[in-house]
C-alpha cells in the first residue's frame, strides 16, 4: 500500500518478479478495494500469491509514533513485518513510510545482540561497479561504537551482494586528514581500525561516486542527505541531456548517432536501478523501497530482497557480529578507562 501511487506500482512489480523467479511466492497486505481488482488484472500474480486483506494502511505523511498507535497488528505495513517474525516469509518490502516502517520493524522483529540501532543500507552505483552506502536514513545522531557497528554490518552485506571477500571501508567526513572532522568521527575511526576490518580510513563526498571504497559509513542524517543529492543531480543530469538535444537541429542530428551511448548513460542513472535498501541489524529482512519508485524501481527492490533472503544475510550478519563483538568491547572499554 505504500509509495507515491501504491498497488498500481506493487502489484505491476510483482507479476514482473513473478516472471523473472519462478521460484518465489509472494504474501501480499492491502486493502481489498485498492488491492483486489489488479491482483485479477495480472493472473501470475492471482497465481503465485496470497493476498491477506488489512484494515488500516499507513499513510506516508504519518508520524512513526501515530503509525505504531494505530496501526498496530492490524496495518498492512505491521503484519508484513509480522509475516516475517512468524517464519512465514523470508522479507518483508515496503516503499510506505519509512520511519513508520522502522519502528514497526524494531517493535516486531527486535534487534540483533550486539547492534544497539539500525542501519538503512543502499547499493550505490560508482565509477568502478557498486557500493554499499549505510546508513542512508534510519539513524540520525550515533555513537562511535555505533559507527563500528555499522562497519561491521556494511562489511558482511557487501560480502553478500558484492561477492567482496574482504571488502574495503570507509568512514564518510569532510576531509581525508586524520584531524579533520568532529571528535565523534575521529574516535570512530580509532575504534574501527581497532577491529581488525579493511578499514581504509575517511572518504569525502565525491569518493562515494568514485567507488573508492567497497562500504561507506555514516549516519543516517548525511547520508540520507547524500543520498538524495545524488538522486537529484542524476535527474538534473538526464533532464539537462534532453534539453541540449533538442535544442537545435544539428544537436538532434547529433544524438541519432550516439543514441546508444546516450541510453547506456540513462540506464545508468536511473536511480530505479539501485533501488532497494536494507534495514540492517534486525532480526529479520525488511526491504525499503523508494516511495515514488515505478514499477521497474520497485521490482530491483523486490530482486534485493530475493537475493538477500537467499543468502541468509542475517545469519553472516550475526557471525561477524559475533567475531567483532569481544574486540569492539574491549577497545570501548579501555576508552572509558
Amino acid at each position: 500500500m505504500g509509495g507515491d501511487v501504491g498497488p498500481k506500482v506493487t502489484i505491476p512489480a510483482i507479476a514482473k518478479a513473478c516472471e523473472l523467479h519462478p521460484d518465489v511466492r509472494f504474501l501480499i497486505y492491502g486493502l481489498e478495494a485498492d488491492t483486489l481488482p489488479l491482483i485479477a488484472a495480472y493472473p501470475i500474480v492471482g497465481e503465485r500469491s496470497e493476498f491477506i486483506g488489512c484494515d488500516v494502511a499507513i499513510s506516508m505523511e504519518e508520524k512513526p509514533g501515530s503509525a505504531l498507535r494505530r496501526g498496530r497488528k492490524v496495518s498492512s505495513m505491521w503484519q508484513a513485518i509480522d509475516a516475517v517474525k512468524a517464519d512465514n516469509a523470508q522479507a518483508a518490502i515496503s516503499a510506505g513510510n519509512t520511519g513508520a516502517l522502522m519502528a514497526m520493524s524494531k517493535v516486531v522483529l527486535r534487534m540483533k545482540p550486539g547492534i544497539e540501532r539500525p542501519a538503512l543500507a543502499c547499493i550505490w552505483p560508482t565509477l568502478r561497479g557498486e557500493s554499499i552506502v549505510l546508513d542512508v536514513g534510519a539513524t540520525i545522531g550515533i555513537t562511535a561504537s555505533q559507527y563500528a557497528q555499522f562497519a561491521v554490518m556494511g562489511r558482511a552485506y557487501a560480502r553478500v551482494v558484492l561477492g567482496v571477500t574482504e571488502p574495503t571501508i570507509g568512514l564518510l567526513n569532510v576531509g581525508v586528514e586524520d584531524v579533520k572532522g568532529t571528535d565523534n568521527i575521529r574516535e570512530a575511526s580509532e575504534v574501527i581500525n581497532e577491529l581488525g576490518l579493511n578499514f581504509s580510513g575517511f572518504v569525502e563526498g565525491d569518493g562515494i561516486g568514485r567507488g573508492d571504497v567497497d562500504v561507506v559509513v555514516t549516519d543516517g542524517f548525511t547520508g540520507n542527505i547524500a543520498l538524495k543529492t545524488a538522486e537529484g543531480t542524476a535527474r538534473q543530469i538526464t533532464t539537462m541531456l534532453r534539453e541540449a538535444i533538442s535544442a537545435s537541429w544539428m544537436s538532434r542530428i547529433g544524438y541519432v548517432f550516439a543514441r546508444s551511448a546516450f541510453n547506456v548513460l540513462r540506464e545508468r542513472l536511473d536511480p530505479n536501478n539501485a533501488n532497494g535498501g536494507i534495514f540492517l541489524g534486525l532480526n529479520g529482512i525488511v526491504i525499503k523501497s523508494h516511495g515514488g519508485a515505478d514499477v521497474d524501481g520497485f521490482t530491483s527492490a523486490i530482486e534485493v530482497a530475493i537475493e538477500v533472503a537467499k543468502a541468509n544475510i542475517n545469519e553472516v550478519i550475526t557471525r561477524d557480529i559475533d567475531d567483532m563483538q569481544d574486540v569492539l568491547e574491549n577497545a570501548w572499554a579501555e576508552r572509558l578507562l
